[in-house]
């Protein structure tokens, strides 16, 4: 502790003149005290410090015989054993305080000063000196940059794989629940911001590392982030923007499937992917992907994505994370749609689905036995047309967001929040006219596993037949006889 006074010290004139030691009051050889005493007995009989009554003479304070002794307001004392310095001045104002020696750092978290007024009748605790968050610095320069209004739209596209405006329009959506407020060590991170490291993580697919260096925020706090605001999606927006049609809406679906393949009452086109994940350290087998591992000659592990999609190719229902093992009969049957459709609620409406679905009283899948008619090629081609739909859905849906094509960092009890994210912004974006940059482009695949039972309803088999014959003989099939 630093201690200021107004008086001076004395000068070397002051220490050499024998007036200077008489005023300090030492005590002086004399026949009381012989000089023939032992140092030891000397120093035993003195009740005092000589050191602090030369500092209470430099004080101009009057000597005491015990310094313990506090009856006097107007007091210096000095004690250096203690670690302590308690400073009162009648004449220049009070400066009365305690240092305490921090001897186990663990015990205390920061250094205090106790001050007083003059009378030395009150004493408040203030910070010795103001306590410092460590935070490591970093540049946030590229964020910026983005953010500013001047920014390209191709730039920001290129990034985001949205445009500013589907940017804006979800940052407002989430706005009343992604805000944080500012605390007393540090500044809320901004809503735009938040769903900007959301946003770009799962449009690039890059390491959590990448992420904090772009947005200057540490890795926890980016993991963190997108967590965040991926549930805040799947909460808030996932049941506004994934709904199954009403009867209005399911009228144009079928109407628009019509136009494109001849067949009636067509509402939605069904498809099964996989994403893939690291190994899990429970129920390996569940999640082991046999179709990939053999096709890809590497090991893989999977979760599962089935959709069915509208004629644009936006999602109306979706089951998310199953284990990859699964087939994409299994996967279906675990669906609400599954159980929508056994309660008769689809009402006639069909669902086409690939070769990987059983066929049902509201399901059209291909003939997949050898040998097909004529009749039966010509409806495959058809319903592969419906197909092609849901299909180019989940190749721009794993496009635009390249997480979905790694092996992602997020723990498996996390990964349905982030697919569920994933499909609600890919609604969003096909809503509002985002088309996808054709450098983003992929063959998409997905091996298909025919199921062991086929044919789930004798009557669905007459039915799928009526239904070649028609396409075929009204010329919906693209033939004709000669």
């Amino acid at each position: 502790m630093e201690i200021t006074s107004s008086f001076s010290f004395p000068s070397q004139e002051d220490f050499n003149s024998l007036n200077f030691f008489q005023e300090l009051n030492f005590l002086s050889p004399s026949s009381d005290h012989p000089q023939s005493m032992s140092k030891k007995i000397k120093i035993n009989d003195f009740d005092h410090n000589p050191v602090e009554e030369i500092l209470n003479k430099f004080l101009g304070v009057e000597n005491e015989t015990h310094p313990e002794s506090k009856s006097d307001e107007n007091h210096t004392l000095f004690d250096f054993k203690n670690q302590k310095v308690d400073l009162e001045m009648k004449d220049h104002g009070v400066v009365s305080g305690t240092k305490r020696v921090r001897e186990n750092a663990a015990e205390k978290e920061e250094d205090v000063v106790e001050v007083g007024s003059g009378s030395g009748s009150g004493f408040s605790q203030q910070p010795l000196q103001q306590r410092r968050l460590w935070v490591k610095n970093r540049s946030n320069a590229w964020w910026e940059q983005c953010n500013r209004p001047d920014f390209p739209e191709e730039e920001f596209k290129k990034a985001f794989h949205m445009g500013k405006a589907t940017f804006d329009f979800i940052c407002s959506e989430l706005e009343s629940v992604v805000t944080k407020k500012d605390t007393m060590l540090r500044m809320a991170i901004p809503v735009r911001q938040r769903v900007a490291v959301c946003i770009w993580r799962l449009a690039t697919g890059e390491p959590l590392r990448e992420v904090s260096r772009r947005f200057g925020l540490g890795i926890s706090t980016c993991h963190k982030l997108v967590l965040e605001v991926c549930t805040a999606i799947r909460g808030v927006l996932m049941a506004k923007f994934i709904q199954w049609p009403d009867e209005i809406k399911m009228e144009e679906i079928k109407h628009e499937f019509e136009i494109l393949s001849g067949i009636q009452n067509v509402g939605g086109s069904m498809y099964t992917t996989h994403v893939p994940i690291i190994a899990p350290k429970e129920s390996v087998a569940s999640y082991f992907n046999k179709r990939h591992t053999e096709r890809n000659q590497k090991t893989s592990y999977s979760v599962t994505v089935q959709g069915v999609v509208d004629p644009k190719g936006i999602f109306t229902d979706v089951c998310i994370g199953w284990p990859g093992s699964m087939t994409d009969d299994q996967v279906l049957e675990k669906s609400i749609l599954y159980e929508r459709a056994n309660r008769g609620n689809l009402n006639g409406t069909y669902i086409v689905g690939s070769s990987g679905f059983p066929l049902t009283d509201w399901i059209l899948v291909p003939f997949t036995h050898q040998n097909v008619t004529w009749t039966q090629h010509a409806f495959n081609e058809k319903v592969n047309d419906v197909q092609k739909v849901a299909k180019e859905a989940f190749m721009r849906l794993k496009a635009r967001w390249s997480c979905l094509k790694k092996r992602t960092e997020v723990k498996l009890q996390d990964l349905p929040v982030v697919l569920g994210a994933c499909c609600t912004l890919h609604n969003i974006c096909e809503m509002r006219g985002e088309e996808l940059r054709q450098e983003l482009r992929f063959d998409l695949v997905d091996d298909e596993m025919v199921p062991e039972i086929v044919v789930r309803s004798m009557n669905a088999m007459k039915v799928r037949d009526q239904i070649a014959h028609k396409l075929l003989h009204h010329n919906y099939s693209g033939t004709s006889f000669v």
